[in-house]
């Protein structure tokens, strides 16, 4: 294997592969809106296309929804050799509000900035940018030595922007043929848009909804008023009484299967530095909330939260009109962590509303769906490898970091394949990803391919 001749040969053909990735932004593959079905179909057929003159054995894959992408390449998986799991997806979120875009989303252009060249179109940074990071360096690895570094699978869904109600049952179906030795998320991003980072935890996620219904119909606060209850009263007593003061969340249990940091990650994160302050001043405020005991990186990567995402009820149109209104509603999440159950947590907010619930009044509980965390086992020689490979490319020492967000994918990898993930990816905060004017540097992408080859060559050497 010829690492540098790889490396060189990405660069000196750098413009063709953006080539390729702005044919590829310009396929309108949003999977939400069915007017766009043909269009997801074209995108993963372009891809499958790509794939198999690259070596690939690429299928398209029907689903009830949009179509997978499997495809599958390098030797067959001996002793000393890994099988590589590759993880994308091709399709891509709405382009609303339009008149808030410069350039038209699916026109690609590349821009001059004054922090460098990006690429200007929906889907440039989630995730048609990053998964071509991957497509392109195993492009270059196969046209340099002939052949790819190790078995590797390829494994792009068109569901992700809306919910990815295909996949599980796609991976049962198929997991004796996309189980690997790990997977590969490409759908993160740099820490502080410079640091490589591979996120070895990810929050999980916990929905809520509440309707508080009393008297059998809105009444007049004149006839009622200090006699009937009133559900908004009641619903924002129990709805400040899941946190208290400290900002520690107040059900039984909550805490019972949150782990600690162990002390060689809490010294990785305190390293890098995280400016909170700055965090906090880009969006108007100053004062860190939540758990007071904790540092700011640990209370956006490592602790469960409740927060109530919003409250109705009554009268809420212009002027004043006075009624006990009928009913109360608030929609309420919770991040998860470590081993905590989404159904345990779903039981006790259950029994934390009834407990304070008076005669004359019931709840209603919709959703309660939820997704456990998923934490990465850095005890796989895998991970110091790829972030080695990660630091020798952009000459910072690549970071172990967490996520405040939720990835499913990897807790459905592991759950159901039974196989850890490392999620690496380039994108940059300001990459402004399920807006207008998304964008993705010239320098991700181009650094990007460079540091999967870097990675498979590493792996492929040292396993």
């Amino acid at each position: 294997m010829s690492l540098d001749t790889v490396l060189h040969k990405i660069d000196g053909e750098i413009d063709l592969a953006l080539d390729r990735l702005i044919s590829l932004l310009k396929i309108p593959s949003i999977s939400t809106d069915p007017a766009y079905k043909g269009d997801c179909r074209t995108a993963a057929e372009t891809i499958v296309n790509d794939l198999a003159t690259i070596g690939f054995d690429a299928q398209v894959r029907d689903t009830p929804g949009h179509p997978m992408v499997v495809a599958h390449g390098g030797p067959d998986p001996v002793d000393g050799l890994p099988h590589l799991l590759f993880y994308g997806h091709y399709d891509v979120q709405p382009v609303d509000p339009l008149e808030l875009w410069n350039t038209p989303p699916f026109d690609p252009v590349i821009e001059d900035t004054p922090k460098g060249k990006v690429i200007r179109a929906r889907g440039s940074s989630d995730d048609k940018g990053q998964l071509m990071t991957f497509i392109e360096a195993m492009r270059a690895w196969e046209a340099v030595n002939g052949a790819l570094p190790c078995r590797i699978t390829i494994f792009l869904e068109g569901e992700e922007e809306s919910g990815s109600p295909s996949l599980v049952p796609f991976l049962k179906e198929h997991a004796g043929e996309l189980t690997a030795d790990i997977a590969m998320i490409c759908d993160t991003g740099l820490y502080d848009g410079r640091v490589p980072a591979i996120v070895t935890q990810l929050r999980g996620l916990l929905a809520e909804e509440i309707t508080l219904k009393a008297a059998n119909r809105d009444l007049h606060s004149g006839f009622y008023g200090g006699l009937a209850q009133n559900p908004i009263h009641l619903l924002t007593r129990i709805v400040a009484g899941l946190r208290d003061d400290t900002g520690t969340v107040t059900l039984p249990g909550f805490y019972d299967d949150v782990p600690e940091l162990s002390d060689e990650l809490r010294a990785q994160w305190q390293g890098l530095n995280f400016d909170h302050a700055r965090m906090l001043e880009d969006v108007g405020l100053s004062v860190p909330a939540g758990e007071q005991d904790r540092t700011p990186l640990e209370k956006v990567w490592s602790r469960p939260t409740c927060e109530v995402n919003g409250i109705w009820g009554g009268y809420t149109g212009d002027g004043f009109k006075t009624v006990l209104p009928a009913e109360a509603h608030a929609k309420i999440s919770f991040r998860l962590v470590g081993q905590q159950d989404p159904d345990k947590i779903h039981a006790a907010f259950v029994d934390f509303v009834n407990a304070r619930l008076p005669d004359d009044v019931e709840c209603v509980f919709s959703n309660g769906h939820g997704a456990p965390a998923s934490v990465m086992s850095t005890d796989n020689p895998a991970f110091e490898i790829a972030r080695g490979a990660l630091s020798d490319e952009w000459g910072v020492e690549a970071a172990f970091v967490g996520a405040g967000g939720s990835i499913p994918v990897a807790g459905h990898f592991k759950e159901v394949l039974g196989m850890d993930a490392m999620l690496i990816g380039f994108a940059k905060e300001d990459d402004a990803i399920h807006s207008p004017n998304e964008k993705y540097d010239v320098q991700s992408f181009h650094k990007g391919i460079r540091s999967w080859a870097r990675i498979l060559a590493a792996l492929a050497e040292r396993s």
